[in-house]
């Protein structure tokens, strides 16, 4: 029998009095890229810490490979997180950073460094390797951050809004790097974003997600010709067309 790599069942949390999760349920397939898109306070954040093993829902499942982890510690998950401040150590250099990561696993750390330079030359660090993060782009800090979740060989990689603090022109770089990096390692990959451009750009399929519930999840092409309602046409299909239309006088008919 064949399981999707991820399965939540039901997922409801409430803090207090609040109930951010509303009974979600959704599935992740092996390789695939996910993109959770929404509005701040929306709970995509809350169903990440869940996912990663950081927080137990207050009801519901989260089934890997078939089998329950819900309540396994983030530790034994097989799962890694880029987060969107990078969380590098800016005493370490770039090898420091990714080999030290690895120190702390059985499995990798007697060839942690062989696994660490492996993983620095595949995402196109080698000229920064003993660079210390202060002195490289932010962008340039992010594909570190990304080589260090990569050198333990996670099944599946989280991605906390990871672009947010990146200009225009490094993240449309970044963006082709990650698609590249999914590809070569066949990752899957769930990444949390509130821009609708870069789930588009990104994404095999996007859950559009508004006050806790999910309000559409599809394939990019589905979600463009068949909304499921008057929310998707609003946050998702107005706003691309408003960024679409915003440059438009500004290009001469026949450059694109």
């Amino acid at each position: 029998m064949v399981f999707p790599k991820l399965e939540i069942q039901n997922l409801v949390q409430i803090f207090g009095k609040n109930e951010i999760l509303h009974g979600l349920n959704f599935t992740v397939n092996d390789g695939e890229f996910l993109s959770i898109l929404g509005p701040s306070g929306c709970g995509k954040t809350t169903i990440l810490r869940i996912l990663i093993g950081l927080l137990l829902p207050t009801a519901g499942r989260v089934i890997k490979d078939g089998k329950d982890i819900t309540s396994l510690p983030a530790s034994k998950r097989n799962m890694g997180i880029v987060f969107q401040n990078y969380a590098l150590f800016q005493n370490m250099t770039v090898l420091g950073n990714i080999e030290y990561a690895l120190k702390f696993n059985k499995e990798f750390k007697s060839k942690s460094r062989l696994i660490a330079c492996d993983i620095i030359e595949q995402v196109g660090l080698t000229e920064h390797i003993n660079r210390k993060p202060y002195k490289l782009s932010g962008g340039q800090q992010q594909r570190v951050a990304i080589a260090r979740t990569l050198a333990l060989n996670p099944e599946i990689i989280l991605f906390d809004e990871p672009m947010s603090a990146l200009d225009v022109a490094t993240r449309l770089s970044l963006r082709d790097e990650l698609k590249n990096i999914q590809k070569k390692f066949n990752s899957t990959m769930i990444y949390i974003t509130h821009d609708q451009e870069e789930a588009f750009a990104l994404s095999d399929r996007i859950m559009v997600m508004d006050n806790g519930t999910i309000q559409q999840l599809d394939t990019p092409e589905k979600i463009i010709s068949y909304p499921a309602n008057s929310y998707i046409r609003e946050f998702v299909i107005n706003n691309l067309k408003i960024k679409i239309n915003s440059l438009k006088k500004y290009i001469e008919p026949g450059i694109l």
